[in-house]
């Protein structure tokens, strides 16, 4: 079973820098996306040092951040409208560990979409292993938007 990209091979190919996300979000970094199936980002980390617990395995909340994150960039971008939704409810089931070194990626299916609600799912896997699978709930809102956020036609990546 591939366990991905070694870790001398850095951030793999076609994937670059994602700038988006608030503050806390920006502590995983750094992140990387690239175009999925569907038209959705696949986000991807290398795994470092302080994505860890103390057993030496990826933290649960620095996981459930990622997914959370993955998903919540996904829905924007399905809907054309950065940052218009929260979550409502997020649920995860830990299924392995991911160690350091390793190339975690997030992969994201958004299963319905209505007026006020979005539910999505996310797979967090190292190669074909799974890690994490999480499910959600956001609800849109109405709100400014930073105008940082980019495009809405392409994924607001940075080159490098």
């Amino acid at each position: 079973m591939p366990a991905g990209p070694e870790p001398s091979l850095g951030v793999p190919e076609g994937y670059r820098l994602l700038e988006v996300g608030g503050p806390y979000f920006r502590l995983l970094g750094p992140v990387h996306a690239r175009s999925g199936e569907g038209g959705r980002w696949v986000i991807g980390l290398r795994m470092a040092p302080h994505h860890l617990n103390s057993q030496g395995v990826a933290h649960g909340g620095m996981l459930t951040t990622l997914a959370d994150g993955a998903l919540g960039i996904n829905i924007a971008v399905a809907r054309q409208q950065p940052g218009g939704q929260v979550t409502v409810s997020l649920t995860a089931d830990f299924i392995s560990g991911a160690r350091e070194g390793e190339w975690l990626e997030a992969h994201t299916t958004i299963t319905r979409m209505g007026r006020r609600l979005a539910y999505a799912s996310c797979d967090l896997k190292v190669g074909d292993r799974a890690v994490l699978r999480a499910s959600a709930v956001f609800a849109f809102v109405e709100r400014d938007v930073p105008i940082s956020l980019g495009n809405l036609g392409a994924p607001p990546l940075a080159d490098g």
